[in-house]
């Protein structure tokens, strides 16, 4: 005897009969959706130099296409690519607006010894290519959670995304105040200060405020460092406003400092992640007895080398020729994740490591250091 179930629903003897009577689905979804994914997120993309534009005698501003004209993946205002050159790479922000995705505007400010920004300067020309990422990173808007009235606390190269959120704003009409406190050197040394001033003159929701730590003659503006008292004078009370802090690595802590002694609580303060730590040691976990300049031996991908323990591991793997995926070279995106199969790391407190990277032995290899011998597992 044959049992036939009953229907489900109203309906349902219908609906299945429809469906069954429908050719099958022979599409490759998966590659549909993973070609869609990849043209919003790509891992790589080889660029033009269109236009170089000096910005001052130690930046420049690098325009970037497709070299078929086509559009650029979008991005959030404040985010960044990653570059890569001379076997390495590094994050840089896009000082472009993202309503014009004709382009990307790449702004790059010279590091004394570093390793791509003077690369990039100083043998980069229009005509030029450029490997790139597409547009990552967490340092951005959020009007759900930041609200419509911004302050942002820039030092040098750090004004590149605050310059991105201010042509967001111009670009698409945005109701939104944005108070930009930038510390440069010396008037010289300002980077898109013409144009940060004729916005500012142009637009009441745009306030500029550039401060001097070597003013020279014949400055008359704010001086010093960007402190309690100064970010008081010039920002009133912080209420409840979002604090943007994106500069050198000093500038972080300091900030801090500051914004805690104006009482602004932490989770209304966004930095801009900047890099491993110029010293490890000064942290407070470091091994006491570990010298930062001692060698171990480290063991990946069927090498074995040395190198000092001072050394962040992603960089002590990538002078071998090993090099694993990176992005934001500073603890954050975790894409350079190794495991460690023998030994012990110093995980740098910018290191933005889960749960399950710490029970299963995984480091962000960006911001890691060799205390001792290390296995790796790539």
């Amino acid at each position: 005897m044959t049992h036939r179930l009953a229907p489900l629903f109203e309906g349902y003897t219908d609906i299945q009969a429809d469906i069954d009577g429908r050719p099958a689905d022979t599409a490759d979804h998966t590659a549909q959706t993973s070609r869609t994914v990849a043209s919003y997120h790509p891992r790589r993309l080889a660029l033009t130099v269109s236009g170089i534009i000096t910005e001052t005698v130690s930046s420049a501003t690098f325009r970037l296409r497709r070299p078929d004209g086509a559009d650029l993946p979008p991005f959030l205002a404040g985010q960044y690519v990653g570059v890569f050159a001379d076997g390495t790479n590094r994050p840089y922000a896009l000082s472009s607006g993202p309503a014009s995705l004709d382009h990307w505007d790449l702004t790059v400010r010279r590091v004394p010894g570093g390793r791509i920004s003077n690369h990039l300067i100083d043998t980069l020309a229009v005509g030029g290519t450029l490997t790139t990422t597409g547009p990552m990173g967490t340092f951005h808007h959020n009007p759900l959670f930041h609200g419509d009235d911004l302050v942002f606390l820039a030092g040098g190269s750090g004004v590149v995304p605050a310059m991105s959120m201010i042509r967001d704003i111009l670009d698409n009409g945005l109701d939104r105040r944005f108070h930009l406190i930038y510390g440069s050197r010396t008037p010289d040394d300002v980077i898109f200060h013409e144009e940060l001033d004729a916005i500012a003159a142009d637009h009441p929701n745009i306030r500029v405020d550039h401060v001097m730590t070597e003013p020279g003659n014949g400055w008359a503006g704010p001086t010093g460092l960007l402190s309690s008292t100064l970010i008081k004078t010039l920002a009133g009370p912080l209420d409840r406003r979002m604090v943007y802090v994106c500069g050198p690595q000093a500038l972080y802590p300091y900030a801090l400092r500051q914004l805690e002694e104006l009482g602004h609580p932490r989770r209304r303060i966004r930095f801009e992640a900047n890099g491993a730590p110029a010293d490890p040691t000064r942290q407070a976990h470091w091994p006491a007895d570990a010298d930062p300049g001692a060698e171990v031996t480290v063991t990946a991908g069927g090498t074995s080398f040395r190198t000092p323990r001072g050394r962040p591991l992603l960089d002590a793997l990538e002078d071998q020729g090993i090099r694993p995926e990176a992005a934001c070279r500073s603890g954050e995106c975790g894409l350079c994740r190794v495991r460690v199969l023998k030994g012990t790391v110093h995980n740098a407190e910018e290191a933005r490591l889960r749960l399950s990277d710490e029970r299963f032995g995984y480091t962000h290899s960006c911001v890691a250091y060799p205390v001792t011998d290390l296995d790796l597992d790539l």
